[in-house]
């Protein structure tokens, strides 16, 4: 079985605000955009790069031009984080993650990664500062590096673990993008309501729970 980890809301509790700030300066790099434009934007649940792109158009940078520095606005973002990062994450880390993980990653027959909207060294390092990186293998998942598209992920994410089965392949994430995203390659999901939408919103995942205490009991 592949278990595929959102981190933002699913893995990890209310750690984004370094990662929005590194984003926020990466644009002002790149963009010259030194302030978040007005305009409302749910960042949960989309991938850096559409992030990027939203605030981008908000500010009046165009397509084009956004498009021409985006390789350099992950640079840029994945520096940014580096030095604005928390040297320690562990109590952003969700309730009863841990132990699922720790017993997961012990099962013979599973394989660990992420599916997230970060971008690749930035996913990495949130992992690695909350104490998490262990159970995560660098050259496995989906990254918002690999696509500006989250529902390209899950196919990504499978490919790099061997080609493996969309039968065996499950999502855990906590927005209805990770839902989405799982629907579009055909995988099953469950949906933990522990970021920023409840139990009810998440109802079309194959299962919703309120917390990940509950992960083994179904994954099993």
């Amino acid at each position: 079985m592949l278990c595929l980890f959102d981190i933002d809301g699913t893995l990890l509790l209310r750690a984004s605000a370094a990662h929005a700030q590194a984003v926020v300066e990466a644009m002002g790099t790149v963009y010259g955009l030194t302030e978040r434009p007005a305009g409302r934007l749910q960042a949960a649940g989309r991938t850096d790069l559409e992030i990027a792109r939203q605030l981008a158009l908000l500010g009046g940078v165009s397509a084009e031009r956004f498009d021409d520095g985006r390789d350099d606005f992950r640079v840029a973002a994945s520096e940014a984080y580096a030095r604005l990062c928390p040297p320690d994450l562990s109590a952003h880390v969700a309730p009863g993650i841990v132990e699922v993980l720790e017993a997961l990653h012990a099962r013979e027959g599973v394989r660990l990664a992420v599916l997230t909207g970060n971008l690749e060294p930035i996913a990495h390092l949130k992992l690695a500062r909350a104490g998490l990186g262990r159970f995560f293998e660098h050259g496995q998942g989906g990254f918002g590096s690999d696509s500006e598209d989250r529902l390209d992920l899950p196919a990504i994410a499978r490919r790099r673990a061997g080609s493996y089965p969309r039968a065996n392949t499950v999502i855990i994430g906590d927005t209805p993008r990770d839902i989405a995203c799982a629907r579009a390659d055909e995988v099953r999901c469950i949906a933990v309501a522990t970021g920023p939408y409840s139990a009810a919103e998440l109802d079309g995942a194959d299962v919703v729970l309120e917390s990940a205490h509950d992960l083994l009991a179904v994954l099993s």
